[in-house]
Order: structure tokens, then sequence, then C-alpha cells
């Protein structure tokens, strides 16, 4: 197993006592990183979504993680799921993305807030992978505040009917399914959550290659064009689109906290390895000093950021078990955004500390940390930006009065 990652299991074993089975889906995630180390890497340099990975992925049962089993998911502690993300985050945020959008943003929202039959219908299909979904809040005009999105949904007899732009979707192009978040025509205030078939008439997508990194990841532009959604395919209650959008952005924020630390161990092993083996001066580039600075600044990141990360499991994993209560939901975010926005920043930096260490080589998409710097700057941005994280860590410290965005 990879040493860092049996590192953050055994420290973690001191705090919680992992069970045969949980130990075994670790296992099988480490499996799964390392048998996409090839053809993530290849993908990557062709500058394409990686293919093999959902299949790779399924095969260990790894998009079922927090999927109750009679769907046929593992239905595992969230700490366990976000330690499997945090191994397979060493690969960069190609894969972590995917996940992200497959499990933690649509299967876990249509296990919260679907009804029995879209439960059935529905993530049986997408832990086997027969099914991608894709998450379609973002829009042109709306990003960082998705409340002002301008697409509408009309009410017929027999459903709704959708048009407007939903713009940088991960998994935009591959997908057979998106779970829509539109705008009532006649109600302007009313927004509601749709799950919407891909193939239907008037869904256009083109995909969006033009990109800093993240060149495994599938992103695309949706139009939605007079697009007829069943009555059966709205998602929870009328009206209810923004909590039912927030609690799906809550789930994924924590699967992006715990890439980043996966991100900051890779940048590590790959400093390590090069400051071992670089000859320059006559000597190790590791027994310059200002080497050794660089690989402690990336070791002193990793343990800054596992932490949090994994106490916003642990949060998130009471929260699940309690979604009633407004306090610990409350506690749960802000843990959730301090995660994110500590890991993402120390993963960013790790991975630039890494090219610097590695010199001219790691500038180039060829080394491994180009790839991880290229990458790791979406984290800073997708599933809340860092000033938006810094918004709500602050007003939920100051007090409800003080939040700067409703």
């Amino acid at each position: 197993m990879d040493e860092l990652f049996q590192k953050s299991i055994d420290d973690l074993s001191e705090f919680y006592k992992f069970s045969e089975q949980e130990l075994k889906v670790l296992d099988e995630a480490d499996k799964a990183a390392e048998e996409l180390v090839m053809p993530e890497y290849e993908h990557y340099m062709n500058h394409e979504f990686d293919s093999e990975a959902p299949g790779i992925l399924a095969k260990h049962n790894l998009l079922g993680l927090p999927i109750k089993k009679e769907y046929g998911g593992l239905e595992v502690h969230q700490i366990v799921t976000t330690l499997a993300k945090e191994r397979l985050g060493q690969l960069g945020m190609g894969i972590s993305s995917f996940i992200n959008v497959q499990v933690f943003l649509c299967a876990q929202t249509i296990q919260r807030w679907g009804s029995g039959e879209q439960k059935k219908e529905y993530l049986p299909k997408m832990v086997r992978k027969d099914k991608i979904f894709c998450f379609g809040l973002t829009e042109p005009e709306a990003g960082s505040d998705p409340a002002s999105l301008k697409t509408t949904y009309s009410k017929t007899d027999s459903g709704y009917v959708l048009n407007g732009t939903k713009y940088l979707i991960s998994n935009g192009t591959i997908s057979d399914y998106m779970i829509a978040f539109a705008r009532s025509a006649d109600k302007h205030e009313e927004i509601s959550a749709f799950i919407v078939d891909m193939h239907a008439k008037g869904v256009e997508s083109t995909q969006l290659k033009e990109k800093i990194g993240l060149f495994t990841s599938d992103t695309g532009m949706i139009d939605l064009n007079d697009v007829v959604v069943s009555a059966e395919n709205l998602l929870g209650p009328i009206g209810k689109g923004m909590p039912i959008a927030y609690s799906s952005l809550l789930n994924a924020r924590l699967g992006v906290s715990a890439g980043c630390v996966g991100v900051i161990e890779a940048s590590l092993k790959a400093s390590l390895s090069r400051a071992r083996e670089r000859v320059q001066h006559g000597k190790q580039i590791g027994k310059h000093q200002l080497i050794q600075q660089h690989i402690s600044m990336i070791r002193q990141s990793l343990e800054e950021s596992r932490w949090p990360t994994y106490m916003a499991a642990f949060k998130k994993q009471e929260y699940e078990n309690n979604y009633g209560d407004r306090a610990l939901m409350d506690e749960t975010e802000l843990r959730v955004s301090l995660a994110k926005r500590i890991a993402s920043r120390l993963a960013f930096d790790s991975a630039d500390r890494a090219v610097q260490i590695h010199g001219g080589f790691g500038y180039s998409l060829m080394s491994p940390v180009g790839q991880l710097f290229g990458d790791s700057r979406v984290a800073r941005i997708y599933e809340g930006t860092d000033e938006i994280q810094d918004l709500k860590i602050a007003s939920e410290l100051l007090g409800k009065d003080f939040e700067a965005y409703k």
C-alpha cells in the first residue's frame, strides 16, 4: 500500500477503529489508484477524458462509497470515503472531479432528496457506472452566486419545460443525465431541481477544452432548448432547489478537500524522489538547504490539511445521522469550508513548490508535478471559491447578521 496513505490510516487508527470491511475498502482504493496511473497519464497527455476511469472505479466499487447497500453501494463511514478520495487525489484532480460529480454531487443528492422510484431507478446504475451524471448549477452569469441562475422552467399538464444554458459542467458531454437547477418562469423566486435526460430533444452539449489543467476531466457547456421533463423527474419538493444545491455542494467540498490532501501527498513523494536523485553543483539537490525548505513546507502543508479534512469528515457523518439538527448543520458547514479553504490553498502551494524542486522538467506536462500544478488551481474555484469559503467562515463566527450574501 502507498506509504503516505498507510500513514493516514495508521494515524487515524488512534482515534477511530476501522473494521475489517473498511480496511478492505481502503485497500481497494489503493489498488484502483495503482491501476489508474497509466490510463490517467496517457489520457492527460492527449488532453482527453479518461474513459477507462469509470470502469476501474466501478470494478473496485468506489462509485458506491457513501451509497446504501440496498442500491449496490458500500454505505461506509464518511472518514472511509474521505480517505479513499485522498488516495485517488494523488493522481491529480481529474479522477477527483469525476468522483465528485458522479458520487457526491449527484448520487448522494438523489439518495437524500430523490423519491423511492428515483433511487431504485438511478442509484444502482450510477454505482455500476452504467449511467453517468453531471450537475447543472453553474451558468455563464451564475457562479459563486447560484441563486442568480437564469435557466427557467414552465409547468405543463404532464411535467415541465426547461430553457437555459449551463456552463463549465464537469462530465457535461459524457453524461446520460443531468441534475439541473432552474427558476420558475412564473414565480421568479422559486428554484427547483430536475433530472434531465441528456439524450432528450433540445439538449445540446459542447466540449470545453481550453483549460489550464484538469485535462482528464470532461467539461462542457449545455444548452437546454424547450426540453421536456416529466413530472416524475422533479427532484425533491418544488421550490426547494437551493437547499438541494447547497446540500450537494457540502458533499462535494469535502470531496475536494480530501482530493487536495492527495495532491499534497503526491507532491511530497515526487519531491523526495527528485531531491535524492537529481545532482547539481556536485551533490544531490536534497542536500541544498533551500530545497530542504521546500520539502519541509510541503510536509507541513500535508499535516495542516489532513486534520481539518478528517475533522470535517467526522462532523459530516454526525450530521448525516441527524439531518434535522440546524446547529449541527451550521457546524458541519463551517468545518467543511475550513477544510476546503485550507487544503485547496496548500495543495496549490505544494504543487508549486514541487515544480520548483523539479526545475525545468517540473514545468513540463510530462512531469507528474506539472500536472498536479495545473490541476490543483481549479480546487480554489470550483464547489465554492476561496472568497466564498472566507465569507462563510467569517459569518459563522460573527453571526448570521454579518452574512455578506444570502
